[in-house]
């Protein structure tokens, strides 16, 4: 299996306390505190508007919190200061944001060769063989070899989708952050989907997933976060918060919850 993490780190991920976050004159985030462990395997789930989103942004220093007179703790990796190009360059992150920016003439390959450089395509840049070679290397570990030379224009949403995987591996990072990434995806797709954030999780590389749907959530994710109204509602086992009565709260909808074969569904609602 092909290794695409580097040492672990001794800290964890992220340690927030106490975080509020404003967008638009309005709390995003609201004294959210929650610690995340290199390498873990998490599920946000919440509703539409619940502030998952804007806590991946807050991950990235897209957004920082106010100051607060209260003890506020805003600490990636065991820092409090990072150059933000260089974290956001050892975060993979895939979003749907990124799939419209990448909906280009570009081929898969050169989709997963822009990771080296953090760009939207390649320009003059030089690509080493170790470059390619580890792209290459991706395009096999992802199953995605036949589709390398397609142009993005070209491809599904869930192809699109596993090269923009693929560009976010090219750094070996330790943890991969997954921002609704199964939205516009139909059964097939969302199928191999799966089967591909599986493998990356059963390769070590932990799993960050940000989503509104239950059956998004894989078999290897055993802890996940309930986020509504920019607030943490809940944080626990998933076999603990994945019920109905936890579920339909979170939603304000009456359901119940099936599991099967290690994922869970919604119904009766």
């Amino acid at each position: 299996m092909m290794t695409l993490h580097p040492k672990q780190n001794p800290h964890p991920l992220i340690e927030f306390e106490n975080i509020t976050v404003f967008r638009d004159n309005n709390p995003a985030l609201d004294r959210i505190s929650i610690t995340i462990a290199e390498g873990e395997n998490v599920a946000i789930l919440g509703p539409n508007g619940a502030g998952k989103s804007s806590l991946v942004r807050t991950i990235t220093r897209e957004l920082y919190p106010v100051v607060s007179d209260e003890r506020v703790v805003f600490r990636i990796r065991g820092r409090d200061v990072w150059d933000v190009f260089e974290l956001r360059s050892t975060i993979g992150i895939v979003s749907n944001d990124l799939q419209i920016t990448f909906n280009r003439e570009m081929s898969g390959r050169e989709v997963i060769l822009s990771g080296f450089f953090s760009s939207v395509g390649l320009f003059n840049q030089e690509i080493s063989p170790a470059m390619s070679g580890k792209a290459d290397a991706i395009c096999t570990f992802l199953e995605i070899d036949h589709l390398k030379d397609r142009l993005m224009t070209d491809m599904s949403s869930g192809e699109a989708r596993r090269f923009l995987i693929g560009r976010a591996l090219v750094n070996n990072p330790r943890t991969l952050i997954l921002d609704e990434p199964a939205n516009s995806l139909d059964l097939h797709s969302l199928h191999t989907f799966r089967k591909t954030i599986r493998k990356i999780a059963q390769s070590g590389t932990g799993i960050i997933l940000i989503t509104h749907n239950l059956h998004d959530i894989i078999p290897e994710i055993s802890r996940v976060v309930l986020m509504k109204e920019g607030r943490i509602v809940n944080d626990g086992k998933k076999t603990d918060l994945l019920t109905g009565h936890a579920i339909g709260n979170l939603f304000s909808v009456p359901l119940e919850v099936i599991e099967s074969g290690g994922y869970y569904y919604a119904a009766g609602y």
